[in-house]
């Protein structure tokens, strides 16, 4: 059952403020703010809604196929998704065009202020979702004009799809969202994004969960909830061996999400094993430097949770 994941490919810059924003930034000067961190970590990911995503759903054994625009300094983030084995059947490169750029700072509470600039991403119209071959999709993060028709063929195409508006949730408004949710089978937001969304369309979550066969809210440390036929689900946390980086941390959900879908499992396991590879992967900096075999992840499952994946 393929997954098409339509969202971004980038590459993340990622440095480490080794101080607190909030000691930083002076709330009544925010109108004059002029604000320098000294970041003495740094390094730079393969990264992006798209590759993220298909990358931990890739390596739980779910077929995953990343749709993204790239542009002309992708070869080694090609050279990585061939090490990988992710296909790259989709990915169409804009020769005019750099690889959208991420440049993430995190500070030791693990906020994050991110620059993002688009690049090939903008392109992401370009593509269209295939007419066969496809069961399940994803609407991630991506350029405004391809997230909008993405969404639009998954629907005619009567192909269900998670609504996953992430970081490009400021560029719709609430007739936007609502018609979003309105096309999508499931939406995925973190508690930020879901009080944005409430704002924006004037719907509880109630209300949302209502019009999708599914809304997913993840709640960070406090795990998260699934809204599913009227009933909540709540999902717990998975434990994590050490807390080295959040980067990253929800698109691993996502890539859970999916391959529970995919495997037709409940909400409760899904939830379950969205939880694990997201604890899985703040164990390591960046998005896609964790590893694990599918046994080796059934092995942890069951230590976490204490009954058997299938």
């Amino acid at each position: 059952m393929s997954a098409l994941i339509c969202g971004s490919m980038a590459y993340d810059t990622i440095m480490v403020f080794s101080g607190h924003f909030k000691n930083e930034i002076l709330p009544d000067k925010v109108h004059i703010l002029n604000v320098s961190f000294l970041v003495p970590e740094l390094r730079r990911e393969f990264g992006g809604t798209a590759g993220n995503i298909a990358y931990n759903l890739h390596m739980l054994g779910g077929e995953a196929l990343p749709m993204a625009t790239v542009g002309k300094d992708f070869d080694a983030y090609t050279a990585w998704l061939n090490e990988n084995g992710i296909d790259q059947t989709y990915l169409k490169s804009i020769p005019e065009a750099y690889t959208a750029q991420a440049y993430i700072t995190t500070d030791l509470d693990d906020n994050q202020i991110t620059a993002f600039h688009p690049g090939a991403m903008n392109f992401a119209h370009t593509q269209n979702v295939p007419a066969s071959g496809i069961k399940i999709g994803s609407v991630s993060p991506d350029g405004r004009a391809g997230m909008i028709q993405h969404a639009q063929q998954f629907a005619e195409a009567g192909i269900p799809f998670i609504f996953d508006p992430g970081q490009g949730l400021p560029m719709f408004n609430g007739d936007e969202l609502k018609d979003f949710i309105d096309k999508a089978a499931y939406v995925a937001v973190n508690d930020y994004e879901s009080e944005v969304m409430i704002d924006r369309t004037g719907l509880s979550l109630k209300q949302i969960a209502q019009r999708v066969d599914a809304l997913i809210v993840t709640r960070g440390g406090k795990g998260s909830q699934i809204y599913a036929k009227g009933k909540i689900h709540e999902i717990p946390t998975a434990h994590a061996h050490s807390l080295a980086d959040p980067t990253g941390c929800g698109d691993a959900y996502r890539g859970g999400l999916l391959y529970g879908l995919q495997r037709g499992m409940d909400w409760e396991v899904t939830g379950r094993i969205a939880s694990l590879i997201g604890a899985i992967k703040i164990e390591r900096p960046g998005p896609q430097n964790h590893s694990f075999t599918p046994e080796e992840f059934r092995e942890r499952f069951k230590e976490e949770f204490r009954f058997d994946l299938a």
